[in-house]
């Protein structure tokens, strides 16, 4: 993947996915999928090929490689699909393609999916990538800022969302601090960078790759898991699509989640192959650290499926517990960028129905 100091983590983008959302209103397009006269070869589906597309949360990552497997094994050709992927726009994020009908299928977060909904955009998270959130607050170790209650006061490296600020005041709550309140000054460095510069005291990261980079960088990091600091768990990231494609072509979906679950299934098995398969089928250039890439695979493989009962399954509980933290503290906002004044349906923010039976 591209080097940290260019590279912005895909969690930056949900800012950019909650600003779109709120200021838009946009009449659902139809859907990018479409069927061509011809049809499959392969045994496992005869029917009409669907032309799909999925669009990018960023650029090519290990969040990713199970689509990336899928695509490389043929098992969406197997599905009758022919899945382009669209790249990451800093202009137009995948919740607002998914929502608009401009994309068939999207990666987002639940953040992502939880604020669209709120501005009105109609999309449904469709299969969990990773079970478990896996960020955390992060200190520099030669900082001292050794626990949790040290970051009261301190300097934190932003990314501008709404859900920030009552997020690490609950990290700092839960840790003893003597004060919830920090320094929330939003910046263009990705985390480890903003670390580095010494600017900043401390940020927000995934440690299935901040956390992995920093290793091979030789940073040594105090590490405060959310999950450890009274913040629920939830989804991130998750694949979407939206309810127009749901009435009108649930076996395009369904196809379409049989061949990711094989992806995201043998990546969790076969890391370094996943990750083999991952390089090759990334654009060039895309990677110029591969190691980074293997040590990232062999952090997330086990956690795609992790306790589930099989890839991508979702469950009511999370899809409540951390959305309705966000509608508690304000986080959320309706079309008109007003904040909602009644909790989400949260029950319609996702399904699993059309995930391959266990």
């Amino acid at each position: 993947m591209q080097s940290s100091s260019f590279l912005v983590r895909s969690r930056w983008r949900v800012l950019v996915a909650l600003c779109a959302c709120a200021v838009l209103a946009v009449p659902l397009l139809l859907s990018g999928c479409n069927f061509a006269a011809k049809t499959t070869t392969s045994s496992t589906y005869t029917g009409p090929v669907a032309h799909v597309k999925l669009a990018l949360d960023w650029t090519p990552n290990t969040n990713h490689t199970g689509i990336y497997v899928a695509m490389e094994k043929g098992w969406y050709q197997e599905q009758g699909i022919d899945l382009t992927l669209l790249p990451y726009s800093s202009t137009i994020a995948p919740e607002q393609l998914v929502g608009t009908g401009q994309a068939d299928f999207g990666i987002s977060f639940t953040e992502g999916v939880t604020s669209a909904r709120a501005a009105g955009l109609p999309v449904v998270s469709i299969g969990a990538v990773i079970q478990h959130n896996t960020s955390a607050l992060v200190s520099l170790k030669s900082s001292g800022l050794d626990t949790v209650a040290k970051l009261a006061g301190k300097r934190y490296a932003g990314f501008g969302a709404p859900y920030e600020q009552p997020v690490i005041a609950q990290v700092l709550s839960c840790g003893g601090a003597p004060s919830t309140n920090f320094q929330n000054v939003t910046t263009s460095l990705d985390p480890i960078a903003a670390l580095k510069s010494g600017q900043f005291d401390f940020a927000w990261v995934f440690m299935g790759w901040e956390g992995i980079e920093a290793q091979r960088q030789g940073l040594a990091l105090n590490v405060f898991p959310l999950l450890d600091y009274c913040m629920p768990d939830y989804y991130s990231p998750v694949i979407i699509t939206n309810q127009q494609l749901i009435a009108q072509h649930p076996d395009v979906i369904k196809r379409f989640m049989k061949a990711t679950a094989e992806g995201y299934t043998y990546a969790a098995q076969h890391a370094q192959d996943a990750a083999n398969l991952l390089i090759k089928a990334a654009p060039t250039g895309t990677f110029d650290d591969k190691q980074l890439v293997y040590d990232s695979q062999n952090y997330l493989s086990p956690r795609y499926i992790a306790d589930a009962s099989c890839w991508g399954v979702q469950t009511l509980e999370k899809w409540t517990d951390y959305p309705r933290f966000m509608y508690d503290h304000g986080a959320l906002s309706d079309a008109n960028n007003q904040p909602l004044k009644s909790p989400p349906d949260y029950a319609a923010a996702f399904t699993n129905q059309f995930l391959p039976a266990c």
